[in-house]
């Protein structure tokens, strides 16, 4: 087993050396923009917050992977804050939750999103258009041309997901 000294210093050896590369990377996936360089960043705490020993045969193609993952999370967050700043916006003001909460709720968003992000896409329609359009079991089945039977599987195996993650 690796010591911790040496994974530090792999790591170390892998952001001196391709960090700029990585960079260029996220600006070119990006199109520019701020967001670039903290993405870059994010990419080598995700490595540094890993437990076990890495090892990196091919350091560029072991940095895009968890970049693409970074940039996927990243996408994703940007998808759910639109949408809750959507939903914010067509609220009553006297019905606007105060900062926090709507901070609170953004957070639960994310973490359902990312929970869900698994699955594949039958599975997550099924699972929202359960609980967030709050459609019965033969209606989902009848929109989506599916036996009642699938939407009732998909239904435990998102819920599965959602309450018992394999993080």
């Amino acid at each position: 087993m690796a010591s911790v000294q040496s994974i530090h210093r792999t790591v170390d050896d892998l952001y001196s050396d391709h960090h700029g590369w990585l960079l260029g990377w996220m600006r070119r996936r990006l199109g520019g923009g701020p967001h670039a360089d903290d993405l870059a960043q994010d990419t080598f705490v995700r490595i540094l917050s890993k437990p076990e020993a890495i090892v990196v045969r091919e350091p560029r193609a072991f940095l895009t992977t968890i970049a693409q993952r970074v940039l996927a999370n990243h996408y994703r967050r940007q998808d759910v804050e639109r949408a809750w700043l959507e939903t914010l916006s067509a609220l009553p003001e006297a019905s606007v939750p105060s900062p926090e909460m709507q901070a609170m709720v953004l957070e639960t968003l994310l973490e359902i999103a990312r929970r869900l992000d698994g699955l594949p896409r039958p599975v997550r329609r099924v699972f929202l258009l359960s609980q967030l359009d709050g459609l019965g079991h033969a209606a989902i089945a009848a929109e989506l041309r599916v036996s009642v039977t699938t939407v009732k599987r998909y239904i435990v195996r998102a819920g599965q997901q959602c309450y018992f993650p394999e993080d």
